[in-house]
């Protein structure tokens, strides 16, 4: 039902920032928990953060905490995660992803998938 494009990834340095992007197009925005998640290789994809729908409520992993922050722009169709002191335990995959407040916030799952950007943090 809604389509999810990524955008911002790259190769940076430790303790550089990143800001990534996700446009989502096909559904009704507002319908929507967002969030994201991130995948190493070899390794589970787990969660970074999450948005409820109104941005009220937010969820961040806490290897993450104090470092990352995750937004959403409503009028845009639009999530945004800042990423700020990036490490090399960061490198991953990092996948936008939607659903219900449920599957989010409760069981760190989705129900829609983007298809990922690349981001590599060197030493």
């Amino acid at each position: 039902q809604v389509h999810l494009v990524e955008s911002g990834g790259g190769l940076v340095q430790a303790g550089d920032s990143l800001r990534l992007s996700c446009v989502a197009s096909g559904g009704t925005f507002t319908n929507y928990a967002m969030g994201w998640f991130r995948q190493a290789p070899g390794k589970e994809r787990d969660i970074v953060g999450a948005i409820s729908r109104s941005g009220g409520s937010i969820y961040y992993a806490d290897s993450v905490k104090g470092r990352f922050t995750i937004s959403r722009d409503n009028a845009k169709n639009t999530v945004y995660l800042q990423m700020n002191s990036l490490k090399p335990e960061d490198t991953a995959v990092y996948f936008c992803a939607a659903g219900t407040n449920a599957e989010l916030f409760g069981g760190h799952r989705a129900g829609y998938w983007g298809q990922g950007t690349q981001v590599t943090v060197s030493s």
